[in-house]
């Protein structure tokens, strides 16, 4: 395996194959990337293990900390059909990423990131990197070591952070039990999004039931507030926590 370090140089001319809506789009890398600071991270496969697990959600979680920090898109690209990308960014309610279906392995093959993971059944893939990418031209790239498996040390998306903003810490993760028509629900995420907290929602009857609530906080009522592993309470107890 011989990776390439394309620092320094511009992304490779390819135009993907696009599924939106009802409809076939082409886009171009022009499009995604002339006069734009992108962040772009590339991994082996949608639906895998750990992309869907840590690398997409994170990215996810901190595109606001991104954007504050410059940047006007975050792009996922993976060598897989546009159907199947479309069906995980759904999957993972991953609004805040653009998912750009790389199926032949051309944009990989230029970056010099296509490896061969016929081992796994999965012919040739990407290996995992990042890349800060302005007007085009790569600006920086965090690839992975060449070592066995999948490793992911260095592309995640608070190593990116830190690239662009020394000294930046990552706020605690929050998640809400919530569940629909409640306006105690809607108060508390509202305050979560004027306090500048991004925050996981787990929907009672689509996501979980009364039962999971009552198992980890004893209570049946919501919203039910978690910050950094705390268990905080209702919209109450949160409006006392930032107090």
């Amino acid at each position: 395996m011989s990776l390439t370090d394309m620092t320094g140089k511009k992304v490779p001319n390819v135009t993907f194959h696009t599924r939106q809506g009802d409809a076939w789009v082409d886009v171009t890398t022009g499009e995604l990337f002339d006069n734009k600071t992108v962040v772009v991270f590339s991994l082996p496969g949608a639906f895998t293990p750990t992309c869907s697990s840590t690398h997409l959600p994170r990215y996810n979680e901190l595109a606001c900390e991104f954007k504050a920090a410059g940047v006007d898109d975050i792009i996922c690209i993976s060598v897989n059909d546009t159907f199947v990308m479309n069906a995980w960014k759904a999957d993972q309610e991953s609004e805040n990423i653009t998912v750009i279906p790389d199926g032949n392995g051309e944009f990989t093959e230029g970056m010099g990131m296509l490896v061969g993971k016929e081992d796994l059944g999965f012919g040739k893939r990407s290996w995992r990197y990042s890349m800060l990418v302005k007007n085009g031209v790569v600006e920086k790239m965090f690839i992975e070591p060449e070592e066995p498996g999948d490793p992911f040390k260095v592309s995640d998306a608070d190593t990116m952070l830190k690239y662009l903003k020394p000294g930046w810490t990552a706020k605690p993760s929050v998640t809400v039990f919530t569940k629909p028509g409640c306006p105690f629900c809607a108060k508390a995420k509202a305050l979560l999004k004027a306090k500048d907290y991004t925050f996981e929602e787990i929907v009672l009857g689509r996501d979980a039931s009364t039962i999971s609530v009552r198992a980890i906080t004893g209570k049946t009522s919501v919203p039910q507030v978690f910050i950094g592993g705390e268990y905080i309470g209702g919209s109450d107890d949160l409006e006392k926590y930032f107090a």
